[in-house]
């Protein structure tokens, strides 16, 4: 979870890259250490929506099926919980990019290249360790799961190989990846055969053996990430001081417009977009939820065009009276990640051994809302307290966190 620290420094990049120099008129967003609100706001509400669904992970293991995007088996509460959570890995890698080129502005560049690369492994590790934990409990799982933190390890990393280029390449190499990348989904590779393990890794969502007794699943294909991070970065210069507010909030919306009226069209020609094509069903809320129900696991376009349409629009609209509440929790977002993921499973577990069972098979859809409702007092508090705590600190590895 990347810092969005406007943080610069005070020397200018004429003396930097040619990437470097091509951003020098949009330099310094804010004062050393400032935020801004905007984007904290979104990430915050990121962090609640991923509460609620993995609070449904947690407590909803009764009522669970297979997917609960799959219209002949979930209801339309379970269908709508886990569509707004659609909104959190898209948006939250595209704010990566942003706070990249915010981290980087003003700095050489290959500065920001190294600290996306250190940032990048750091996250990795900890999806292998300390987040893997977190969902397990055990130290030898049978199955490791490569989930968000992974995903945005990885695109920080080559993000750290694209900051070299100009800016205007950046962004034409993520659009390329965003709208290109459902053009390998006929590329498939079977267990064994070579190049089985990268494929998975990069597009296929699927399994890779480790040894044995262990495997990995790819929960989360990189490649489309990649674009999104690209894509978050290519948009910095808007949010820099040079910019004016109401140049950004057009910019916001005409972005949010385009993209989710290309959405609109492509899903309604149920064509190339997404690989599930969408279909009438026996009421409109059915028909709705059928257009709505866009593939993630790897993001499709039509996927990405909503999610990050929308997302777009969030920040059109925040642009200068974003919630403050949801800014605590976007302040400190991999410190909320990593605390809500231990306190939603302590608190399972706490549960069953109070009613003598495995856990609380809560009755409905409602419940997983009042439950993550009931512990959102706690961990925004807990936020707010290590905000402030990052904020004074002058150590190095705070920026980490």
């Amino acid at each position: 979870m990347s810092t969005a620290t406007a943080a610069t420094s005070p020397t200018a990049t004429s003396a930097t890259s040619p990437a470097a120099r091509h951003d020098v008129v949009s330099a310094a967003p804010l004062r050393r250490g400032a935020r801004i609100e905007s984007i904290d706001g979104l990430r915050g509400l990121v962090m609640l929506l991923m509460l609620v669904d993995h609070t449904r992970e947690f407590f909803y293991y009764g009522h669970q099926v297979a997917d609960p995007m799959d219209l002949t088996t979930t209801s339309p509460g379970l269908f709508f919980t886990r569509l707004a959570a659609h909104l959190c890995a898209p948006v939250f890698v595209a704010l990566t990019g942003l706070a990249a080129w915010l981290y980087g502005a003003r700095k050489p560049v290959m500065a920001t290249s190294a600290f996306l690369v250190k940032r990048g492994a750091f996250l990795i590790a900890l999806e292998l360790t300390i987040v893997g934990f977190a969902w397990s409990f055990t130290l030898s799982p049978a199955t490791v799961f490569l989930q968000v933190i992974w995903a945005i390890g990885w695109s920080m990393l080559a993000l750290a190989a694209l900051v070299h280029l100009p800016r205007v390449w950046i962004a034409a190499i993520g659009v390329t990846i965003v709208v290109g990348h459902n053009l390998l989904d006929p590329i498939t590779f079977a267990v064994g055969e070579p190049g089985h393990a990268v494929w998975a890794v990069l597009h296929d969502r699927g399994f890779v053996d480790l040894w044995e007794g262990t495997r990995a699943r790819t929960s989360y294909p990189v490649l489309p990430w990649i674009g999104a991070i690209a894509l978050g970065y290519a948009i910095g210069p808007w949010f820099a001081a040079a910019t004016a507010p109401k140049t950004r909030v057009r910019r916001l919306w005409m972005v949010a417009a385009g993209l989710l009226a290309a959405f609109c069209v492509l899903r309604g020609l149920n064509g190339y977009g997404d690989p599930t094509p969408w279909i009438g069903g026996a009421t409109p809320l059915l028909t709705a939820m059928s257009f709505l129900n866009v593939t993630k696991y790897p993001p499709s376009l039509d996927f990405l065009l909503l999610t990050l349409g929308g997302g777009s629009a969030l920040l059109a609209l925040w642009d200068s009276r974003s919630p403050r509440w949801l800014a605590v929790l976007g302040s400190a977002p991999l410190f909320f990640y990593i605390l809500h993921l231990y306190v939603l499973h302590l608190v399972q577990i706490a549960a069953g051994a109070v009613t003598g069972a495995a856990g609380v098979d809560i009755p409905s859809v409602g419940w997983i809302w009042l439950i993550a409702a009931a512990v959102l007092g706690p961990l925004w508090l807990a936020t707010r307290s290590f905000a402030t705590m990052k904020r004074k600190s002058d150590r190095w590895w705070m920026r980490y966190l």
